[in-house]
């Protein structure tokens, strides 16, 4: 019998720059203009949340989200563009990782907009006894 998913967070980086920005063209950065196109994606969604936070320290890899759930593999992904292509694939991507067990997504299942973005993936912390 399959257990209920588990929530994972899609944890965005709102001060990322991709290159070339200057504050003084854009009213916000791309990372603020990616977290707001995920939260409206994501709205409504029971097992997915998204928060923000100021630095992943990926800045060479602007805009930059983490993917984490309790007790699952979690992932960082990078050099992503703030459009909406983008965000509905993260949310995608977040919502199979709330299904899975593990957190792992069968690479089938993945969607064409997060294929090419993964930075890295970290084992879940260990239980402690």
């Amino acid at each position: 019998m399959r257990q209920r998913s588990m929530t994972t967070w899609i944890t965005i980086c709102d001060t990322c720059k991709q290159e070339g920005w200057e504050s003084g063209d854009m009213a916000q950065t791309d990372g603020e203009a990616l977290a707001t196109l995920i939260e409206a994606t994501a709205t409504g969604l029971q097992d997915v949340k998204t928060r923000r936070v100021s630095c992943l320290m990926g800045c060479k890899r602007a805009c930059n989200v983490a993917i984490q759930g309790a007790g699952k593999l979690n992932y960082t992904l990078g050099e992503f563009e703030p459009t909406t292509d983008a965000a509905s694939g993260i949310v995608a991507y977040a919502m199979a990782h709330a299904e899975s067990d593990t957190g792992q997504v069968p690479y089938r299942d993945w969607p064409q907009a997060i294929k090419g973005h993964f930075v890295t993936r970290h084992p879940p912390l260990p239980q402690d006894e």
